[in-house]
């Protein structure tokens, strides 16, 4: 795997809307990133054969981090290019000098759930009913790390 993180640019934004339509029920809109972009969080990419195939989004704050979006184009999960990118967003937290990490992740997402698990991440609580679903609303699970 020649997977290659860079930093997301406004023009990333029409392939990065693509894959997250495609992987998510409940995808962000073209305005989250706009703001993550401009609040300057850590928006980035993941390129393979120059083709644009994940995106992460983290925000950094007081010795704290928020895991706030992490996507895989359906076409290219299964590679551990989800693994890749999750790794590097957990080096630019540590380079933040974040103790800790958070994020929430969709009770149903039970590949994301392995993936955070592999990572070291433990559940610390759940959000009821925070995820709007084709079924209903489903709940999130909360999850922190350790830096």
């Amino acid at each position: 795997m020649d997977a290659k993180a860079q930093l997301m640019t406004l023009g990333d934004l029409p392939a990065v809307l693509e894959n997250e339509r495609a992987a998510y029920f409940t995808p962000w809109a073209e305005s989250h990133f706009r703001d993550s972009l401009r609040q300057a969080h850590e928006c980035w990419v993941l390129r393979l054969g120059g083709q644009l195939v994940g995106h992460g989004v983290l925000s950094a704050v007081a010795h704290e981090a928020e895991l706030l979006n992490l996507c895989v184009a359906p076409g290219a999960q299964g590679q551990g290019l989800g693994a890749a990118l999750l790794a590097h967003l957990l080096e630019r937290a540590r380079a933040r000098d974040c103790d800790e990490i958070f994020l929430e992740v969709r009770d149903s997402n039970l590949p994301a759930r392995r993936l955070y698990r592999r990572a070291g991440f433990e559940e610390i609580g759940r959000r009821r009913e925070y995820y709007p679903g084709p079924m209903g609303a489903e709940d999130a699970r909360v999850l922190r790390r350790e830096l």
